[in-house]
């Protein structure tokens, strides 16, 4: 095709093969000199929020906007590529624009290309192999990746190929001058790159692994826990709020029984059996790392899921507890902790760590036990907290030493 030949875009949804939910497949038609070559966006959506004006989703959202993006940065790249093929006065057509923009062909394949791929195929298994935090995870890391190719490369995408340590190493730096986290989120950020670079290397679209002499340094970090005290505190404290005591239950339930916040959320009456001595246990396939927790139902957490029994359905497949959103609920637990006092960054992940250390460990239930209940594929990491025990009893002795140091 030559220069001044006619090329257009459309994006669609092909609402004659609707889902059971409703739902229409996102397509893009390219058009070069009346001839059409078609591609699936992998992403569905209502037919009836779209706009054909605009080829965008009208309604606002998270889901929404990734889409809206995605679509825009899909224009950005076809035109780039039919731009490439105009200056070097290369003939092209829709087809091969459309083999340019799925990369088909080893040289072609391309980081974000690889990674919008990997995050589809990550979104289409959601609450079966992977989490919504780990797809979320993932979007933040493609997304800082798109916005470092852009900013020192001046471009939209960039060559798997092409990626070597040094393109690594400059990937690390930006994030830390930007301010992407901390040392291990960052560190967490690069590693996650990793995993697609890997992808890569497995599917020979690269003949060597850039990540090779790289390695991934983390700094340990303490672990926070509430003392006894402090967790006494917290469950006698009424908050006027209806919210904050809500939020205070499930912290509480979670202190009890060491349930993560997505396993807590998931937490329904098939999950609650009875032992060989008449009481009622939880076993729950953690989410994590498929391992089979085992935890025997305190009193007070026996309590806390009679308090909300009226909340939700006696149904065997509803959740038990009326669990917020992890960010709502770490919000809420800034605010209890001021109003109890309790200097600390409490999270709502703190809770599995008292449950190991205060509620546990600190009272004499065997490591092995704790292990079991956790769902820890090996015990080293039940050690951790043994460890965080450690020093506890060391600073409450260091307490006693001062008192009969004058004796």
């Amino acid at each position: 095709m030559k220069a001044n030949n006619s090329f257009s875009l459309l994006f669609y949804p092909r609402i004659s093969d609707l889902d059971k939910n409703g739902k229409a497949t996102l397509f893009l038609r390219i058009t070069v000199d009346g001839k059409r070559a078609e591609l699936s966006l992998k992403r569905k959506v209502n037919p009836k929020t779209w706009c054909p004006i605009s080829g965008k989703i009208k309604e606002k959202g998270l889901v929404s906007k990734e889409i809206n993006d995605y679509i825009d940065e899909l224009k950005v790249r076809v035109r780039q590529f039919q731009g490439d093929f105009v200056i070097k006065g290369q003939p092209y057509t829709a087809s091969t624009i459309k083999s340019c923009l799925v990369n088909k062909g080893a040289d072609s394949k391309t980081v974000l290309n690889i990674y919008d791929e990997h995050n589809s195929n990550v979104r289409e298994l959601l609450g079966k192999d992977f989490t919504y935090g780990t797809y979320r995870r993932h979007i933040r890391t493609r997304n800082h990746l798109s916005r470092f190719i852009q900013k020192e490369f001046g471009k939209i995408d960039y060559f798997v190929q092409d990626v070597d340590l040094a393109f690594i190493n400059r990937f690390d730096i930006f994030l830390r001058k930007n301010g992407a986290g901390g040392h291990n989120t960052i560190t967490k950020y690069v590693t996650n790159f990793k995993k697609i670079v890997r992808v890569a290397f497995a599917n020979n679209w690269i003949s060597t692994d850039p990540f090779f002499h790289w390695k991934a340094k983390w700094v340990k970090t303490e672990r926070e826990v509430l003392t006894e005290r402090e967790l006494q505190v917290l469950i006698k404290t009424e908050f006027k709020l209806e919210r904050l005591n809500r939020t205070r239950d499930i912290f509480v339930f979670c202190c009890f029984t060491g349930l993560s916040y997505i396993d807590v959320k998931k937490l329904t009456l098939c999950n609650i059996v009875f032992g060989l001595n008449g009481k009622k246990w939880i076993t729950i396939l953690r989410t994590k790392t498929k391992v089979k927790s085992t935890i025997p139902l305190l009193p007070l957490a026996e309590r806390i899921l009679e308090k909300y029994s009226g909340y939700t359905s006696k149904h065997e497949n509803v959740c038990l507890l009326p669990v917020y959103s992890n960010q709502k609920l770490n919000k809420y637990l800034k605010e209890i902790s001021t109003l109890c006092q309790i200097n600390k960054r409490v999270t709502f992940h703190l809770s599995r760590h008292t449950f190991a250390t205060t509620v546990t460990l600190a009272n004499g239930v065997p490591i092995e036990s704790v292990s079991k209940m956790l769902g820890h594929q090996s015990i080293r990491t039940t050690q951790i907290y043994a460890k965080v025990l450690d020093k506890k009893l060391f600073k409450d002795m260091e307490q006693v030493i001062s008192r009969y140091e004058s004796i």
